[in-house]
């Protein structure tokens, strides 16, 4: 049976793993590629990925790196909402990565379809800021804050953990009306874990399925650069090797640097290996 995913005017199919672009408009994003105070250069790079496959777009005005420093809501909503407006006609989802309600109101009201936020909405009035509207929802897990959460991060059993605190923000969810079709869940890799959580979540996978949708974002993370020994700027070839094996284990929504390279992956693993969601 087909799954969709419902965000603002949009509602996509399931059917295969959907592709959401990362479009970085940060100074200090962690893969280098931030492009603030350059917007015709931040549709252009939109429209390409768009050529390139992607079925969202993915904007944010406060990085979330490692030992990242908050940025105030007037300078986060000073780098969205003109960006906002310029992706918004172009056709697919936008997206907005942020984990301030004040800012979640402005750019649901800007036209946003989608809020993505890493702390789950744990935020005061972060629910009641999204919940009676039609936007879609991704609820992540993260262990301590972007400031600190790589130092020592610890788990008895981090599925365990992962799976509960997920399971708990989606009743919370569905208690106060939002429909299961407008939430995806996100392990949170990277964020507060060590590469054997991380791997350890990426096995479980398709148990974190049968909760809701997974957004898997792994691209050129730190993870691949342990694993490859490889700096962010080389780690376009493990992103997307990595996109392959989240989707081989269910994952429904990819967020990726490299639209058109993750895309071509996935063909050729669709026209050559096992079908999407069968590993």
């Amino acid at each position: 049976m087909t799954r969709y995913f419902a965000c603002g005017a949009y509602r996509l199919s399931l059917d295969r793993p959907l592709l959401m672009a990362i479009i970085n408009i940060t100074p200090d994003s962690f893969s280098g590629d931030g492009l603030i105070e350059k917007p015709e250069q931040i549709c252009a790079k939109a429209l390409k990925a768009i050529e390139a496959g992607a079925d969202i777009l993915d904007i944010g005005g406060e990085s979330s790196r490692p030992g990242a420093e908050s940025v105030s809501v007037k300078e986060e909503l000073r780098r969205l909402l003109p960006i906002l407006d310029l992706l918004l006609p172009l056709g697919v989802p936008v997206s907005v990565d942020t984990l301030k309600p004040e800012v979640m109101r402005a750019v649901l009201a800007a036209g946003a379809d989608l809020i993505n936020d890493i702390n789950a909405f744990h935020a005061e009035d972060a629910m009641e800021a999204v919940a009676g509207t039609n936007c879609g929802l991704c609820v992540m897990h993260m262990q301590g804050q972007p400031r600190t959460m790589q130092h020592n991060p610890q788990y008895g059993n981090v599925v365990t953990e992962v799976k509960a605190f997920l399971h708990e923000r989606l009743n919370t969810m569905i208690q106060l009306g939002v429909n299961s079709d407008r939430i995806l869940i996100d392990p949170g890799f990277g964020f507060g874990k060590t590469l054997e959580h991380n791997a350890a979540l990426f096995q479980a996978l398709p148990e974190l399925g049968e909760l809701a949708p997974v957004l898997v974002g792994v691209s050129r993370k730190s993870m691949l650069g342990e694993i490859t020994g490889w700096p962010v700027e080389k780690r376009m070839l493990p992103s997307a090797v990595a996109a392959v094996a989240a989707a081989a284990q269910g994952a429904a929504v990819l967020r990726v640097h490299d639209v058109a390279e993750t895309a071509a992956a996935l063909k050729v693993w669709a026209a050559l290996g096992p079908r999407f969601g069968i590993a």
